[in-house]
């Protein structure tokens, strides 16, 4: 059952207008109703965010798919037809009294129903507007669709990600939307901040393709301190050694020694006081130096015992270490458990849909939004008769004629 949770949140109060569809703007607007903004989800009639049809799966028994359950916790679905002059009125009504609005449009591509920022900042001074794009609001590529899967090959992150000799490979989830979705309400948050000391809202620019490379991370930072390409090394580590994947004599696990003490301790626990006491082997630069000498002993030595043995010995010995979970071991797992990532909220189907907690905890106790990822047009007649003061005469008539299409 849902959990329900009356303490005040970071963002009560906050009115966020999501006109984003797919993953990286809706990642962004679940991060902010988990937060404890109100979040009103602007989507097509008919058929809404893209997402609600990538599937199987689906939620068992309904037509809501497991990709859109992902990113859509806690938020208002409204269907407006903004194509029309009436959908637009409505959603520039809405923009009027929200603190933020989120859009993953083509650049300008709001421009032409007076959505965009200009058109909405003249209306509410105070407005955050966040602009979610593939390369940005200018640029030679400022016009191009962007997809998560191209921004990792363009970005830099398939040159370093696979085997040496294998092809380049995208990472398993979509990288970078999620990381775009997370610097975006990252954004947002400092926007809020500066409006309540300058009293004035403001444009935010956020690209896949920059925060992609941003998130690089070392491997950008040696780039520019060598003008070397770094090579796809599989699950070794470029500059830490051992720190990767090793079979042992049943099951394959990963050790990821951090610094030269516990390099020491596993050449304990592994008995190999040969190694330990090796020149070549001595700091981490020296085992990077001599990675193709040192792995290949460690190896050998790790074949020698199941992988539930080296565990049990390397964790006594505080060396770090783990199995490779798939997630069904995920989420069986007592460390999860204990923390209560799995979380479950009643969908308006009458079924519980089992989701993802939020990792934030705000004295200990998570973040996570009460309301399950609503069905299409959930809440159009209930938001539009509160928000805008529309009665049920108004809001048929508009249904009518295919501006709205309400479900409640």
């Amino acid at each position: 059952m849902a959990e329900h949770d009356e303490t005040p949140k970071p963002l009560d109060g906050i009115r966020v207008l999501d006109l984003s569809r797919v993953l990286a703007g809706p990642w962004c607007t679940q991060q902010l109703a988990d937060l404890g903004a109100e979040v009103v989800k602007i989507e097509r009639p008919g058929s809404g965010d893209d997402t609600r049809a990538w599937a199987p799966p689906w939620l068992d028994g309904t037509d809501e798919s497991a990709y859109f359950l992902s990113a859509n916790r806690g938020k208002h679905s409204v269907c407006i037809d903004f194509s029309k002059p009436e959908g637009q009125d409505l959603i520039r009504h809405l923009a009027a009294e929200s603190d933020v609005l989120v859009e993953n449009f083509k650049v300008g591509g709001l421009a032409g129903y007076g959505l965009d920022y200009e058109s909405l900042h003249a209306l509410n001074p105070k407005l955050v507007y966040c602009s979610i794009s593939g390369f940005g609001q200018n640029g030679p590529y400022a016009h191009r669709a962007g997809y998560d899967f191209l921004i990792q090959a363009m970005g830099g992150l398939m040159s370093v990600t696979g085997e040496p000799d294998g092809e380049p490979m995208k990472a398993g989830v979509a990288f970078a939307d999620v990381f775009t979705g997370l610097y975006s309400a990252n954004a947002i948050l400092a926007a809020l901040h500066h409006r309540t000391t300058t009293g004035e809202g403001t444009h935010i620019d956020m690209a896949l393709f920059d925060v992609q490379i941003g998130v690089m991370a070392n491997q950008a930072a040696s780039f520019l301190a060598t003008g070397d390409n770094p090579r796809r090394r599989g699950n070794a580590h470029p500059s830490i050694v051992p720190y990767q994947l090793f079979p042992t004599a049943d099951d394959e696990m990963v050790i990821a020694v951090g610094n030269d003490d516990q390099f020491q301790r596993l050449c304990t626990v592994l008995e190999q006081p040969d190694l330990a006491g090796d020149a070549r082997f001595a700091t981490n630069a020296e085992r990077v130096a001599y990675r193709d000498t040192l792995v290949p002993m460690l190896a050998e030595r790790l074949r020698q015992r199941p992988r539930a043995d080296w565990l049990e010995r390397l964790e006594t010995a505080g060396v770090p270490c783990g199995p490779i979970n798939d997630l069904k071991q995920v989420f069986r797992d007592p460390q999860v458990k204990h923390r209560h990532i799995e979380i479950n909220r009643r969908h308006a189907s009458g079924r519980d849909v089992a989701l993802v907690s939020n990792p934030i905890r705000f004295d200990d106790q998570p973040l996570n939004a009460e309301a399950a990822p609503p069905m299409l047009g959930q809440h159009t007649a209930s938001i539009l008769g509160e928000r805008l003061d529309l009665d049920d005469r108004a809001l048929a008539d508009l249904a009518s004629r295919g501006v709205i299409e309400p479900r409640d």
